[in-house]
């Protein structure tokens, strides 16, 4: 069974060169004046250990584990994810413009596989975002952030002032919806990673909750 679930993840990824995206565009919103110079994902913040229930639907497979990321330094996290049985998958050290791969399963240890993870995992630990354009609507403020042709949007809720989304953009197509719900702002109870292009989504669940 878990081969057969690696081989449906191996294919959707390459189905991946076959999908076009739409161009994105925000809609209903009015910009407004730039008084935030940057922003923070503070998420993954905290010294203590994230602990979350993951679940992966490829391409109405499931394949389910457990997740643990913790911060070693100021610019890196430690990535593990196991099977619900505890036998570890991969094993990773991960910050913006670096990856150090510590182990991985035979089935797993495949390049597309590998930066895939990579790629997610660096978006959703980035930290600081330096704001280009901010807008609003009526429920959040809107950061919009650039790095070459990489385009990143913050969603973040008016009262709570939390982060409830980032939309990641490549060359003005959208790639990855990330959604958090969270209730302070070191710590997202739930967090799903979505892509646009292909037929994955990521859901992380709370299993035990950071300081």
């Amino acid at each position: 069974m878990r081969r057969f679930l690696i081989q449906s993840f191996l294919y959707s990824l390459i189905s991946l060169f076959f999908v076009s995206c739409k161009t994105y565009q925000l809609k209903d919103v009015k910009p407004i004046s730039n008084k935030e110079k940057a922003v923070e994902n503070l998420y993954f913040s905290s010294k203590e250990d994230y602990l979350y229930k993951c679940q992966m639907d490829i391409y109405k497979n499931d394949v389910s584990g457990i997740l643990i990321i913790k911060k070693i330094s100021e610019s890196t996290h430690r990535v593990v994810m196991t099977s619900d049985f505890g036998n570890k998958m991969i094993d990773f050290e991960i910050a913006e413009n670096d990856f150090k791969l510590n182990y991985v399963l035979p089935d797993l240890d495949k390049k597309m596989v590998i930066n895939f993870l990579k790629n997610d995992f660096q978006k959703l630990l980035k930290r600081k975002f330096i704001v280009k354009e901010s807008f609003e609507n009526n429920d959040s403020n809107i950061y919009l952030s650039e790095n070459k042709k990489n385009t990143y949007y913050l969603f973040f809720n008016k009262e709570t002032n939390l982060l409830k989304k980032i939309i990641y953009t490549q060359n003005n197509k959208e790639k990855i919806d990330f959604s958090f719900e969270a209730k302070k702002p070191t710590f997202a109870e739930t967090i799903e990673i979505q892509h646009k292009d292909f037929k994955i989504n990521i859901k992380l669940f709370q299993i035990t909750e950071t300081e």
